[in-house]
């Protein structure tokens, strides 16, 4: 079974025990998610800063995988990262050409260049994986699939 097999049934997997868990209503207080989303911005703020490697395509463009009805640019922390998901999709026998890039350029530039939704996924099978949807507060809100355009 390759990657993208392997994730989209973890994600299944995921949204079956979700759906059956039995609904509790948030406590009263503070948020609890307010950490989990500081901790995601920081984690955009990050990968805005950095160069990724991103693969190309065999037209010389960058490479993307579909997971979830979205196309995602994948993208690496490092050459090591880049061998990770190539053993993983069971494709380390060719060569990964790539090009570097940064984050904020992936994110402000080319997303919204394309013609179709599409996210960044960092570091796909990988254990630091994150990934980078569409959306208000990742791309500009002009593109994000829940911004005022896209609504």
């Amino acid at each position: 079974m390759g990657f993208d097999e392997e994730w989209a049934l973890l994600r299944a997997s995921a949204a079956e025990r979700a759906a059956s868990a039995p609904h509790v209503a948030p406590a009263a207080g503070p948020d609890p998610f307010v950490a989990v989303r500081e901790a995601a911005e920081e984690r955009a703020a990050e990968f805005r800063d950095r160069v990724v490697l991103v693969p190309l395509d065999e037209r010389g463009g960058l490479w993307t995988a579909g997971l979830g009805g979205l196309d995602w640019i994948c993208a690496f922390t490092d050459e090591a990262a880049l061998a990770r998901f190539a053993e993983a999709r069971g494709e380390t026998g060719r060569e990964w050409p790539y090009r570097r890039v940064i984050g904020a350029r992936l994110l402000e530039e080319v997303l919204p260049a394309l013609e179709f939704p599409c996210g960044v996924a960092l570091d796909a099978a990988g254990p630091d994986g994150a990934v980078f949807p569409p959306v208000r507060g990742i791309v500009p809100d002009a593109v994000a699939l829940d911004g005022e355009v896209a609504a």
